[in-house]
């Protein structure tokens, strides 16, 4: 079985200046990029996720702008495939399942934005579909949230959900520690 990655909606609304910019997207895009080098140079599958709202008016991710466009960070390689969404979940709607069956993928690993949202619900989806998944805490980023008066900083948005999804749902890690697993062999366990 391969291990694959899913690199989720590293698009340019999420940058300084973009319509959603996220705290900390420059370092997870960086990250992310570090983790397709090594995936690139193993010749393992990639799945690259760009979400695009079909709805009128969308606040972000707007079919058809440079915000939508996968940033240059995870330009696609010829051997990369681009999965299209339109909901948070990138499983709901689309042809991943079958592609990460087809690519023979038993393991993934996860990066992107947001945290809280796309990062969260793909990492669920999948345990529920039965891969196990380790997740570069380091390669995701969101933003602050406010809910009933109370804002919530986005490194503790960040941190709650990472916090949520290990164990249960994920192996929770740094890119460093995926990148040294992989250079051994394993991602201790997972391969």
């Amino acid at each position: 079985m391969n291990t694959a990655l899913m690199v989720i909606d590293i698009q340019n609304d999420y940058f300084p200046g973009g319509r959603m910019a996220l705290d900390g997207m420059d370092a997870a895009a960086m990250h992310c990029q570090a983790l397709l080098k090594n995936f690139r140079a193993r010749q393992a599958p990639i799945f690259i996720v760009q979400h695009l709202f079909n709805t009128p008016n969308p606040p972000f991710f707007a079919p058809d702008t440079h915000g939508a466009e996968l940033h240059h960070s995870v330009a696609p390689a010829a051997r990369d495939r681009v999965i299209v969404k339109h909901a948070v979940n990138c499983f709901l709607g689309t042809e991943l399942l079958q592609e990460l069956h087809r690519a023979g993928a038993g393991n993934l690993v996860i990066c992107g934005a947001m945290s809280h949202m796309c990062v969260d619900a793909a990492v669920r989806a999948a345990a529920d579909f039965g891969f196990p998944c380790t997740l570069a805490h380091d390669a995701c980023a969101t933003r602050a949230l406010e809910f009933n008066g109370v804002t919530v900083p986005a490194e503790h948005v960040h941190a709650a959900y990472l916090a949520a999804l290990s164990g249960a749902y994920a192996r929770v890690v740094s890119t460093a520690e995926i990148l040294h697993g992989l250079e051994e062999g394993s991602l201790q366990g997972l391969d």
